[in-house]
């Protein structure tokens, strides 16, 4: 089914500052949006409004913490009071720890969910509140292969990413009782080069990395802006997410025990290096943020599989030309 495509003008963007979010921004400025930057460090803030601006496109940066509900909500009314009526809202802010379960403290538990999952319940009932009297708009819930297959060691994220995939199809199906027009959808991204591998909370012995295959964040940015511009229910980013979900369909047991043998060290840094003494869970990391982290060396710019995912008509027709092509060889024989 062909869906037409939905045009872009105001945009908000939580955890905008750094990482995907900052990536996201960047890509809806390219493509003509005015961007709202939420997130914690009001520097880091300007610093990508700066950016952004570049394009020719209005910013607004809004210090927040996501956690606070009714500040995210005074957010979401100073966007709308600034920038105009919200087109998207991206929920894409948050935080993990790397650690043992039996090493977290309640506290830590607390803050990671509260940032990772609540702040998108959060998010999404300000954008909801903006988006219902004019039955319009879409709501992007930025997710994780870890929001289906759980992996050792981020017990906290890979729960908040859990319960972000439950309460988003919970709403979907509300949003589709009361006919509305509001799209909501999630996408589901593979291991980037982000910095939150060299500023997240670590209870182990050596400093963490996403485990490979590694995809830049310009990769995740640009299915974002494209779920948010297409009638999507979710959008699987890279074949690794796509292997995961269907693996721990058929197979989680097995899963089980290959992430208990493998993911401990897949997680670590080779070679070894201490975990970093500097942590964003509690309060931002001072100094300059950026989208990529420390592993531009082995991270891929692009992703085949995305650009199928999204270009599914084109694929269909190559296909199907491509065993008309197969057949009238064969009858030549």
């Amino acid at each position: 089914m062909l869906h037409r495509k939905h045009v872009i003008r105001t945009v908000a963007i939580t955890g905008a500052s750094a990482g995907v979010g900052r990536a996201t921004a960047l890509e809806f400025a390219r493509r003509g949006a005015d961007v709202a930057l939420l997130a914690r460090d009001a520097d880091a803030l300007e610093a990508t409004a700066r950016e952004v601006r570049q394009h020719g496109v209005r910013a607004l940066a809004i210090p927040v913490d996501v956690a606070d509900a009714a500040a995210v909500q005074r957010a979401a009314d100073q966007v709308e009071g600034e920038l105009g009526p919200i087109d998207a809202w991206i929920n894409n802010a948050m935080l993990t720890v790397f650690s043992p379960f039996v090493k977290l403290s309640p506290e830590e538990y607390e803050r990671v969910t509260a940032v990772t999952y609540l702040g998108q319940v959060y998010g999404t009932m300000a954008a909801l509140r903006h988006m219902r009297p004019r039955n319009h708009g879409t709501i992007v819930q930025v997710g994780s292969a870890l929001a289906y297959r759980a992996i050792p060691l981020q017990s906290a994220y890979c729960g908040a990413k859990h319960g972000v995939r439950g309460f988003t199809d919970s709403l979907r199906s509300e949003l589709l009782h009361d006919r509305s027009r509001i799209h909501l959808t999630m996408v589901q991204l593979p291991a980037l080069n982000t910095p939150q591998f060299d500023w997240a909370e670590c209870h182990v012995a050596y400093a963490p990395r996403p485990v490979p295959p590694i995809f830049q964040p310009e990769v995740a940015a640009r299915a974002i802006v494209w779920a948010a511009m297409h009638r999507r229910r979710e959008v699987h980013v890279g074949m690794p997410t796509i292997k995961a979900i269907v693996a721990n369909k058929f197979f989680p047991g097995l899963l089980d025990r290959y992430l208990a043998l493998t993911n401990y060290a897949a997680q670590q840094r080779t070679p070894l290096a201490p975990a970093p003494r500097v942590s964003n869970l509690w309060r931002p990391v001072p100094g300059r943020h950026a989208a990529h982290g420390s592993f531009d060396d082995v991270a891929r710019p692009h992703s085949g599989a995305l650009w199928a995912s999204t270009h599914r008509v084109a694929v269909a027709g190559g296909g199907l030309a491509l065993g008309a092509l197969l057949w009238a060889m064969l009858k030549k024989r």
